[in-house]
């Protein structure tokens, strides 16, 4: 995964429908993408065009690994920032990843695990770490994702239960990442899955 600006998201996302003109009118009916068209993402800062077609993508065997590695770079502003689009994409990336038919399923995961890790709360008395993410008030997509893991913790929660993962199970840093994403408050009293 690279960083890129809003240029550059954009000319990834073009260069991919072109690669790939079939998607562009494919339909979306997966029910883990219901609500995704209805979505405002022109109202998203930074948001790419064709995002919603971006993500029915990922349904697609043949250009799957192509559009989320698409997807991972439009969704990340930097190593260390998750972008603002995000947040609204993790309830189908969530969904998607919860779904046994998805080809993508292992990527998605690791998507999802990124997403977990880079919207943790930031101790701000902790200079390292505000130097590497800096503040939360400074990036308010961290706590939007919080909520929407914590609004789709159902379907998480039957995600990390799953055996069936192509690649095998989740592994127990990252189920450990994704649970804390879902419960922080379990974590935080050292309570443990």
């Amino acid at each position: 995964m690279c960083v890129m600006d809003a240029a550059a998201k954009e000319a990834a996302v073009a260069r991919f429908f072109r690669e790939y003109p079939r998607l562009e009118h494919a339909a979306g009916d997966h029910p883990a993408l219901l609500g995704c068209a209805e979505t405002d993402w022109s109202q998203i800062p930074g948001c790419p065009a064709g995002i919603p077609t971006l993500l029915r993508a990922l349904l697609d065997e043949e250009a799957g690994n192509e559009a989320l590695s698409v997807l991972g770079n439009v969704l990340m502003n930097s190593v260390f920032h998750v972008s603002a689009v995000m947040p609204a994409a993790l309830p189908f990336l969530i969904r998607l990843s919860a779904a046994p038919d998805i080809a993508v399923r292992a990527g998605l995961v690791d998507l999802l695990v990124i997403a977990a890790e880079l919207s943790a709360p930031v101790d701000a008395d902790d200079e390292h770490q505000v130097l590497l993410f800096g503040k939360d008030c400074d990036h308010p997509e961290r706590e939007w994702c919080r909520a929407a893991f914590a609004a789709h913790a159902s379907a998480l929660r039957a995600l990390l239960e799953d055996e069936t993962l192509p690649d095998g199970p989740i592994t127990a840093e990252d189920r450990e990442c994704l649970f804390n994403a879902v419960e922080p408050q379990r974590y935080a009293s050292g309570q443990v899955a």
